[in-house]
C-alpha cells in the first residue's frame, strides 16, 4: 500500500528548495515512479498553446503533444476531473503513446482556477489504478498545487 500522505510531504519538502514547476515535476514523477509498483510511465503534460506538452517523466518515450478533449488526458482537461481507466483499450480515442500500457490514471492540476498541466501514469496490467489510489494522488497533487510555481 502506497503512503500518499508521505509522498505529498516529501514532495512539499523537495519544492522548498526551488517551487519552479519544472524542477518540482521533474522531482514528483521521480518520486513517483520510485514509489509506485506496476507502472511504465508517470509524468506531467503542461498546458501551452491551447494543448498539452510533454513535460518531465520517468519511463518509456512519450507524446510530445495532446489536444484538449483527446486520450485520457485530454479528456481530463476538457472535464477538469481524474480520469481512472482500468483499460486503455476500452477508452474512446486513447492515445497510444506506448502500446504497453493498459491502465491510465491522470490527474488535472490547477493554478489560479485554472487546469495548468496534468499528472499522468500509466501501467502495463489491467486494472493497475483503483479508488485508493485516486484518492492519493489527488492529495499528491494538491500539495503540487499548494507549493508550484507557474
Amino acid at each position: 500500500m502506497t503512503d500518499y500522505k508521505l509522498l505529498a510531504k516529501q514532495i512539499r519538502a523537495l519544492a522548498d528548495d526551488e517551487p519552479n514547476y519544472i524542477p518540482v515535476f521533474s522531482n514528483a514523477s521521480a518520486l513517483l515512479y520510485d514509489n509506485l509498483e506496476d507502472l511504465n510511465w508517470a509524468g506531467f503534460y503542461i498546458m501551452n498553446k491551447g494543448s498539452l506538452m510533454l513535460g518531465p517523466f520517468q519511463g518509456k518515450v512519450a507524446c510530445i503533444r495532446i489536444e484538449v478533449g483527446k486520450g485520457v488526458c485530454g479528456t481530463a482537461v476538457a472535464e477538469d476531473k481524474t480520469q481512472l481507466v482500468m483499460d486503455v483499450h476500452q477508452f474512446p480515442g486513447h492515445i497510444a503513446c506506448d502500446s504497453a500500457s493498459n491502465s491510465e490514471i491522470v490527474v488535472p492540476i490547477h493554478k489560479d482556477g485554472k487546469v495548468v498541466a496534468v499528472l499522468d501514469i500509466d501501467s502495463p496490467s489491467l486494472s493497475r489504478f483503483n479508488e485508493e489510489d485516486k484518492e492519493g494522488l489527488e492529495h499528491f497533487v494538491a500539495a503540487l498545487e499548494e507549493v508550484i510555481e507557474f
